[in-house]
């Protein structure tokens, strides 16, 4: 009888450190999720940055065929697209609310090629090499690019990244800090079993080894749990939030999964090391006073 309760005392605490460490864990995984997030949304909105082109009235085709496969061909550009000068004026026209072609008496627009650029280019110093580039060829008029909303990206950008970081280290610590109490008091329940196989001689490696693997094996419980409720309300966000389905792409999902995996074995199996350490140290009268 005694031994079922003593069986049923050491499941509970099983099931109460894998729960404590797995809402830890959540916390972390929440965070890993939004820097990932975070990475892809700015190298969406990076990508939607577009360098206008704005074409001579006198270039030919040869010399229009030949800057359009220059810039095709070069690594930043992800699309190259041509607008036409009746192109320009049904665009400035819907924005505009009126044809300015009817008051003119002629179309003041000029034809162009729209240049979307690869996430790495979408900087001042790159762009600025683009522009001189590109101006340098044949039939250019001028080149253009939204200075102002690329800095106001780059600089959102930073700051987002920048709390994240100090968010993700602050976690860190917390979480390392939860999960180590939460395993000491499961070691502290089982302290005068150490002590009594330090007595009867047995090694520190020996006596460290079942409770590591415990531990580690809370770790790996509390890991599974957190990637559950991570996954599952994922999907209950979609419900409400459709944009969270990126979430659920393996390139985001999988390495939060190991994130969470990795960081529960490393900090459950470090805090069992450091807590059985610590109660091998103490003589006898000291562990009734801890």
């Amino acid at each position: 009888m005694a031994k079922q309760k003593k069986k049923r005392k050491i499941d509970l605490l099983f099931i109460t450190a894998c729960i404590s460490t797995s809402l830890v864990l959540l916390l972390i995984g929440i965070v890993t999720l939004l820097l990932l997030t975070a990475n892809d949304l700015s190298k969406q909105l990076k990508q939607e940055m577009t360098v206008e082109v704005v074409l001579k009235e006198t270039i030919t085709d040869t010399q229009f065929s030949a800057l359009r496969r220059s810039i095709e061909a070069a690594p930043y550009c992800v699309v190259c697209s041509y607008i036409s000068k009746d192109d320009a004026l049904k665009e400035m026209t819907k924005v505009m609310g009126t044809d300015p072609s009817l008051f003119l008496e002629y179309n003041p627009f000029y034809a162009s090629l729209n240049v979307r650029l690869e996430a790495d280019y979408a900087c001042s110093d790159s762009l600025k090499l683009i522009e001189k580039k590109i101006s340098s060829m044949e039939g250019v008029r001028e080149v253009t690019w939204q200075k102002d909303i690329l800095d106001i990206i780059n600089s959102n950008i930073r700051k987002i990244a920048g709390i994240l970081l100090i968010l993700a280290l602050i976690l860190s610590l917390v979480s390392f800090t939860l999960i180590n109490n939460t395993i000491k008091l499961t070691i502290y329940a089982q302290r005068f079993i150490l002590y009594s196989m330090k007595l009867v001689g047995a090694k520190w490696s020996f006596i460290r080894k079942p409770f590591i693997r415990r531990n580690l094996l809370i770790g790996l419980v509390s890991a599974i749990l957190t990637c559950i409720m991570l996954w599952y309300g994922i999907k209950f966000g979609l419900k409400y939030e459709p944009w969270l389905v990126m979430l659920t792409e393996p390139r985001i999902i999988i390495p939060v999964f190991v994130t969470v995996t990795l960081i529960g074995l490393l900090i459950t199996g470090i805090c069992a090391l450091h807590s059985v350490n610590r109660f091998l140290r103490m003589k006898s009268g000291e562990l009734h006073y801890v």
